[in-house]
């Protein structure tokens, strides 16, 4: 497996975590709401479905996100490499690695720290269609492409 591949299994086995957990969470809150609905009446009653409710719908909201980002991963083919940067490039910047999928927390793989970055952010979008030698500059900070996988 490639330094890439290890990256885009990692980014991917992480949103999957993510997607079982809200699953869980959501599943949790509508077992809890049929358990409360049982029990008790009156205005308390009413409030904290009223609370789980909305706390269902955040988790939802989130659920969605995670869904989203992992088809936009799913269809990231890490065993191609090009020379000008696409969805699904590894780039080394000023020294720093940029995966371009979607946006996600930092992580290490080989001692290495990779930062996942969606094509549309700021950065994201200098990169997309460069090629190594490609300079750039983004809040007073000068970028040089050093290699793209």
């Amino acid at each position: 497996m490639t330094f890439k591949q290890k990256i885009h299994s990692h980014y991917l086995q992480m949103v999957q975590d993510r997607i079982d957990v809200f699953r869980d969470m959501i599943s949790a809150l509508t077992e809890d709401s049929k358990n409360d609905a049982k029990g008790s009446a009156g205005d308390k009653h009413e409030t904290a479905l009223s609370m789980m409710h909305i706390e269902q719908e955040k988790l939802t909201n989130k659920l969605k996100e995670a869904i989203t980002q992992k088809a936009i991963l799913d269809k990231i083919d890490a065993s191609k490499t090009t020379e000008n940067i696409i969805s699904g490039s590894l780039v080394k910047a000023n020294g720093i690695h940029l995966y371009l999928s979607v946006a996600l927390p930092k992580i290490a793989i080989d001692g290495i720290n990779i930062i996942a970055l969606s094509p549309q952010s700021p950065l994201g979008s200098h990169l997309m269609g460069n090629k190594v030698g490609f300079q750039f500059e983004i809040n007073k900070t000068h970028y040089t492409i050093e290699s793209v996988e």
